[in-house]
């Protein structure tokens, strides 16, 4: 299983990490879909070749061809939306926020899955990258569903706990040469 290699893999000052893992992925009360496609999500946005490459096959497995698909889209749309909007967030001159975006962003109009997934895979993947405003936005849209906030807080241990196993493992490699 390629969550156990992972945990192997982790050095023993990450051992909160090792326990995080297993409990966020193995523990998980996320319904299969959601679960993989955070996952997912979070695999590619950790930017982390190790990570991807072990949680991927297993969110294939886990997946439907549409769903799995569907958790690459949320990651590709929210590596661009989390720069523009946390950009435009941070820049203190509040004209940028009146300017047309003009950014294709069809995928979150119809993104294949139930809309309460693809946006919990959003709000994960924005996490990871940081923008506050999509964060907001996209936890919204869950309340206005009626995803409860410990679902959502599900989504964000996930990004947190991955984004942290991709960074200990990345900087490990670096260290070993």
């Amino acid at each position: 299983m390629a969550l156990d290699e992972l945990k192997s893999a982790l050095p023993d000052y990450a051992k909160d990490l090792k326990l995080n893992l297993g409990s966020v992925i193995g523990n998980s009360e996320l319904p299969q879909q959601q679960l993989w496609g955070t996952v997912l999500a979070c695999a590619i946005a950790s930017r982390s070749p190790i990570v991807l490459r072990e949680l991927e096959p297993e969110a294939k497995a886990n997946l439907s061809a549409e769903a799995y698909t569907a958790a690459k889209s949320a990651a590709a749309i929210m590596a661009m939306n989390n720069v523009f909007y946390r950009t435009r967030h941070l820049l203190s001159d509040p004209e940028y926020g009146t300017l047309r975006a003009g950014l294709r962003m069809n995928v979150i109009g119809n993104p294949g899955v139930e809309k309460i997934d693809f946006e919990l895979w959003s709000l994960a993947v924005s996490a990871i990258n940081g923008c506050g405003q999509c964060l907001d936005s996209h936890e919204q849209v869950l309340r206005k569903a009626g995803v409860e906030r410990d679902v959502i807080q599900e989504a964000f241990k996930i990004a947190s706990v991955i984004q942290a196993v991709g960074t200990t493992l990345e900087a490990e490699a670096v260290m070993a040469g």
